[in-house]
């Protein structure tokens, strides 16, 4: 008896579907079960899929491929249709695809199968659960996109397999789960869930050529499906013992494959039996690549913050080492962008002297070549200043290495468009004597620092400045002495801190003048240091949650990176020690020297004077004192060849302070009382003391004189 009559005795038809031609061959039973006439032909493809229903070719379609690329059966239940779109009978479809080459050398397949009718559930009966149920297909396709979000939103290795092994997939689930990575010709477990520590020994640096199934699907890229412990055993003698101590009966075995390249394999292994039917098969293929795809992604993620951090390590030095009579504080923190380090920095550096150095700086830009000449300009202070030499001189030299080193990578560069563009760097240069609490600054074009006096109150500290290093060669920075006074703090910081969140130099440096004044309270007594507990203030204000609340005029700017250096010199009001039981306010004090050949630094004595009486009770006394302070100065930049030295000291508790200001200067000539005109521009000084201030006068001094006035809070009121 022929095989095609013992077939088509069981209703079981033989096709031949060739996908290079585009034809399909059927036997006689066959076409029968098509719908067609019972007798051998050979038919083109879009005539036998016309057959189908539209749903189940979509559905055979993906598990044909499936099964191409696993070279295993193809299985599917169909339902054929007639020409006018009723079903006839549902079949069941088993088929292997063989692989062959078309003619143009490029990989294809012929599939060879049966076709079998299978009777249809009877009206009152249970009906069994088939591949074209719509429900499980629903289901199935929200377990995938739910799958894919979860792997797609993990962002390092550990979460990727906290989601795998949390996946609960439709109609089984796997109750064991292994990942497994390739290292050279080696084979290591990267995760697992559902086995107990220590369980993944044996497996654990396992040679590749081992006959072992993730190692076998490593080698081939191909899928493995053990249905049964007898598979496992018959297929895998040599590893079976190791497997068999875990209790589990099937076992599925898939590739993870990125861009064509196996990286490992993943293991699926079930307590209950499961068929690894088609659709079973296709959900694990499916989950297999997603999570393949998750793993490459954190596993970049994870080699760019180990290069950044380790690289933001080593170019953000641990500060140090502590410093008799002062604390230091600093925070880095880098831009939104990808990059964790950017052209911001700091440093503490020794000094032979026995002072040491603080250094804050920013380089254009937010990219690696920023970061790169960061690291080098950052190097290069470090060492001018080791050598001995003086702010000014440390901040020229710097310049001059920032100008050649920028040179040198513009000749160098012939593809690169970013290479050849210039680059410079603003700097702040402090060298800090901490027995006497000197501090003598060298700026390029950085914003100025900022004092907290004792009682709270921020000023911004004027100081002379050049020009961005890097931009001129030879470029001569001056320097600016004044001391910090026990209790008094210091702030260095990058543009990132003053303009994050859209704010401007103004509204910046008024947002982080409220936060300095309010972190006295807020800081004081916490466990880890008060210097420490206002720097981590100053960041949150401005790249916190509490930052979104209070975006500036220019909130569409880019976020810049951010350093910030705290300087506090030990005293009786910093907050660094146990405070006084009823402390006494201290005196407010700042100091300011407007030089004879910039006198439009008069405008910022006006500015200076106005922040320390910013909480001054009478605005009209106020206004007083800005116009004396402003005559006084223009007064010495006029009548002498000198500089003025501005010392304003207000002492007292609040509404009853005394302020008393001094501008002293190199002249000996003293002033006197004129008369001028209605007309005149000059020659009010001493009239406007007379009137404004409670008590004036002028002290000679072995080289010049000191010219001052005071004024009580409140005296000059109309109530008073």
């Amino acid at each position: 008896m022929r095989t095609e009559d013992v077939l088509a005795a069981v209703a079981t038809g033989l096709w031949r579907w060739d996908n290079a031609s585009g034809t399909v061959s059927l036997d006689g039973e066959a076409a029968r079960l098509l719908g067609l006439p019972a007798e051998p032909v050979v038919l083109p493809e879009a005539a036998v899929r016309s057959r189908f229903h539209p749903v189940d070719w979509n559905e055979i379609n993906g598990i044909v491929n499936l099964a191409v690329a696993e070279g295993t059966l193809a299985e599917a239940r169909l339902r054929i249709m007639d020409v006018d779109g009723r079903v006839l009978r549902t079949v069941r479809s088993r088929s292997r695809p063989l692989e062959r080459w078309a003619a143009d050398g490029s990989p294809d397949y012929e599939l060879i199968g049966t076709i079998q009718e299978i009777a249809e559930p009877q009206p009152g009966t249970t009906a069994v659960h088939t591949p074209i149920t719509g429900d499980w297909r629903r289901s199935r396709e929200a377990f995938l996109l739910d799958a894919g979000r979860a792997l797609a939103e993990a962002r390092s290795t550990a979460e990727v397999l906290r989601v795998a092994a949390s996946l609960s997939m439709p109609g089984f689930s796997p109750d064991g789960l292994a990942v497994f990575g390739v290292a050279g010709d080696r084979l290591s477990v990267i995760g697992h869930h559902g086995h107990d520590a220590g369980d993944e020994g044996p497996f654990t640096d396992m040679p590749l050529e081992t006959d072992y199934p993730a190692a076998e699907v490593v080698r081939t890229g191909r899928a493995i499906y053990l249905a049964s412990p007898e598979d496992y055993k018959r297929r895998f003698p040599a590893t079976w013992p190791l497997a068999q101590r875990f209790d589990r009966v099937s076992w599925a075995f898939l590739p993870l494959i990125v861009a064509g390249r196996t990286m490992g394999a993943w293991m699926a292994a079930f307590k209950q039996p499961a068929s690894f039917s088609p659709d079973e098969r296709s959900v694990l293929t499916t989950v297999a690549r997603m999570l393949a795809q998750a793993l490459q992604r954190a596993g970049v993620a994870e080699s760019e913050r180990e290069l950044t951090t380790g690289l933001q390590r080593s170019m953000m030095p641990q500060l140090g080492p502590e410093i008799p009579g002062m604390r230091i504080a600093a925070r880095y923190v880098p831009t939104g962008g990808g990059l964790q380090v950017g052209g911001d920095w700091y440093d503490m550096i020794p000094l032979p002297s026995g002072r040491f150095a603080l250094v804050i700086g920013d380089v254009q830009g937010h990219d690696v070549r920023a970061a790169g000449l960061m690291g080098q300009l950052r190097i290069a202070v470090r060492a001018y200043a080791s050598e001995g030499h003086r702010p000014d001189a440390v901040l020229s030299r710097a310049s001059r290495f920032l100008a050649g080193l920028c040179a040198s990578q513009e000749s160098g560069a012939q593809e690169d468009p970013d290479a050849q563009s210039p680059r410079f760097a603003t700097c702040l240069y402090v060298e800090c004597d901490p027995r006497t609490g000197t501090l003598e600054v060298a700026r390029a074009g950085h914003p100025d620092p900022a004092v907290r006096m004792t009682d709270g109150t921020v000023l911004m500290r004027p100081t002379a400045g050049g020009l961005p290093l890097g931009i001129v060669p030879d470029t001569d920075y001056p320097t600016t002495r004044f001391t910090l006074e026990p209790g008094e703090t210091m702030m260095l910081c990058t543009d990132g801190l003053i303009e994050t969140g859209g704010h401007d130099l103004d509204t910046g440096w008024a947002r982080l003048r409220a936060v300095l004044e309010a972190g006295t309270h807020e800081a004081a007594g916490h466990e880890d240091g008060h210097l420490e507990a206002l720097a981590d203030l100053l960041v949150q204000a401005v790249h916190g949650p509490s930052s979104h609340h209070t975006t500036g005029p220019l909130a569409d700017r880019r976020e810049d990176d951010i350093a910030v250096v705290l300087l506090c010199r030990e005293g009786a009001a910093c907050g660094c020690g146990t405070p006084a039981a009823h402390p006494a306010r201290p005196a407010r004090r700042t100091m300011l020297t407007v030089a004879q050949a910039e006198p439009e630094r008069i405008a910022g004595a006006r500015r200076q004077v106005r922040e320390l009486l910013h909480d001054w009770a009478d605005e009209e006394q106020l206004d007083s004192v800005v116009l004396m302070v402003s005559e006084m100065v223009t007064n010495v930049l006029v009548h002498t060849d000198g500089d003025a030295l501005l010392v304003a000291e207000a002492v007292g508790e609040l509404g009853e302070r005394r302020l008393r200001v001094e501008v002293a200067d190199s002249s000996d000539e003293l002033p006197h009382k004129r008369h001028p005109g209605e007309m005149a521009s000059s020659g009010r000084g001493v009239l406007l003391m007379e009137m404004l201030a409670d008590a004036w006068g002028v002290d000679p001094r072995g080289e010049g004189k000191s010219i001052w006035f005071e004024l009580y809070e409140q005296s000059k009121r109309p109530d008073a």
